[in-house]
């Protein structure tokens, strides 16, 4: 076992690996924001044209937000109740104000996992279907399929499948973070990759799909003077890096000082960038092959377009199978780490060993979720707009500005081969901070940035 600092259920319990770690936490970034969101930016902006900028905002976040959120966690062994309250005490305001403040990316992380709780439920219902053959059944009826989402997305449409969604998960969860969230991520994470290649490749092969890949490839130099693509890529790398000052910083309290910190960071950015890039390298060209304009984001794109495209390709009903079960593994991924922070809450504030904290929080994930079946975009729109961008405020504030220069640098060069120095520091306190800040007030002013 690792070490670490943050005692659960008398004994420490952490990442038995690091490369389980670097996959927990690809496994944390890589969600429904690279398969239905990323696709679509990619085509509306015209291909290379967003992809430069999105880049480099990848980079800038990674190096910065990553790196701060893990070194937050791993240097306190708390998650950001008992590292925010760290903080303020270093900063000589009381550990209370910490405490207090530490509550809103804690439940931030709550709120957004009861959301896709609901999401992963349709998604383990489209799995079943998809298998037992029903959804290839529906053929290219765009009534039928749209009929078939309408019925599952509708209040009270999917209990059945949300709550063996969330068994699923707690069950993981209720293992351990290095017997069920790390060996876990270690089965879905390479299943994934491997999934999402083969499906890729299997349609670049397909009439129509070069239509697809020349577009990816186009640059329009000047859309790239266009303020509104940089807000866009901006806010896509943001969230898609799930940088809100919770999931990571609970992964980040369960490693090892041994570990390099900037180098997972990086690392995590480049294959959570890659798993984006395979999804419109799969859906844009598949997209083309049926003379479709990629123009619906989110579900509509998942679960009635895609669906559609795929019930008329050669094959239709294993990529079908398989398309989905990668959207599972991507899904049921993201949560595991969403309810984390809660459950570690419960672990550290209130001393409750880890099967009934997971409990709890999977009695009140289940209850709620299934009660706010009928407004999940409302919801999801609510928590990703305003209480994510402010939890990583939060976390930068907390890292760079209350702990300060010495302490920062120390936690996050503690096991790295190429310390970080100033200019690192410099850019947290002032540039993330500053860009958390944007996406807070972007995102409340244009309804997302993402």
């Amino acid at each position: 076992m690792n070490e670490n600092t943050t005692p659960l259920e008398g004994k420490a319990d952490g990442f038995d690996s690091r490369i389980g770690f670097i996959l927990a936490c690809i496994g944390s970034a890589v969600g429904m924001g690279n398969l239905w969101r990323f696709p679509v930016l990619v085509s509306a902006w015209g291909g290379m044209t967003f992809l430069i900028p999105y880049f480099i905002f990848v980079v800038i976040i990674a190096s910065l937000g990553v790196t701060e959120e893990i070194a937050l966690g791993r240097s306190t062994g708390k998650g950001p109740i008992g590292a925010f309250a760290k903080a303020t005490e270093h900063a000589g305001k009381g550990a209370s104000l910490g405490e207090k403040i530490g509550i809103i990316p804690s439940l931030g992380s709550l709120a957004l996992a009861i959301g896709y709780s609901c999401v992963v439920g349709w998604i383990f219902k489209y799995v079943f279907l998809a298998c037992t053959g029903e959804l290839i059944q529906l053929g290219a009826d765009m009534d039928k399929i749209g009929g078939l989402f309408g019925g599952t997305a509708s209040a009270l449409g999917n209990n059945l499948w949300i709550v063996v969604a969330l068994i699923v998960n707690f069950a993981i969860m209720g293992l351990g973070v290095a017997g069920g969230i790390e060996k876990a991520n270690k089965i879905m994470m390479p299943l994934l990759f491997v999934m999402l290649v083969g499906l890729a490749i299997y349609v670049g092969f397909q009439p129509g799909a070069v239509n697809g890949y020349q577009y990816i490839f186009t640059v329009n130099p000047q859309a790239l003077m266009n303020p509104k693509l940089w807000i866009f890529a901006f806010g896509q790398a943001f969230f898609s890096l799930s940088i809100a000052g919770n999931g990571t910083v609970i992964y980040g309290s369960y490693l090892s000082k041994k570990e390099d910190i900037p180098r997972s960071a990086l690392q995590i950015g480049v294959f959570d960038t890659l798993a984006a890039l395979l999804a419109a390298f799969l859906i844009i060209p598949a997209m083309a092959t049926c003379g479709e304009e990629l123009s619906v984001g989110g579900p509509g794109l998942m679960f009635i377009h895609l669906l559609n495209v795929m019930n008329r390709m050669p094959g239709g009903a294993i990529v079908g199978v398989v398309f989905y079960i990668c959207v599972m593994f991507a899904g049921l991924s993201s949560l595991v780490n969403l309810y984390e922070a809660p459950v570690a809450t419960l672990q550290q504030q209130f001393h409750m060993k880890r099967v009934p904290a997971v409990c709890t929080i999977g009695v009140i994930g289940t209850v709620v979720a299934l009660g706010i079946q009928g407004i999940v975009s409302e919801w999801m729109d609510a928590v990703s707009i305003y209480i994510c961008p402010l939890g990583a405020l939060l976390a930068g504030i907390m890292f760079f500005w209350m702990f300060g220069k010495k302490y920062a640098l120390d936690a996050v060069n503690a096991g790295a081969s190429k310390p970080l120095g100033n200019t690192w520091y410099q850019a947290g306190k002032y540039l993330f901070c500053g860009l958390s800040l944007l996406a807070l007030i972007c995102g409340a002013i244009l309804g997302g940035i993402g």
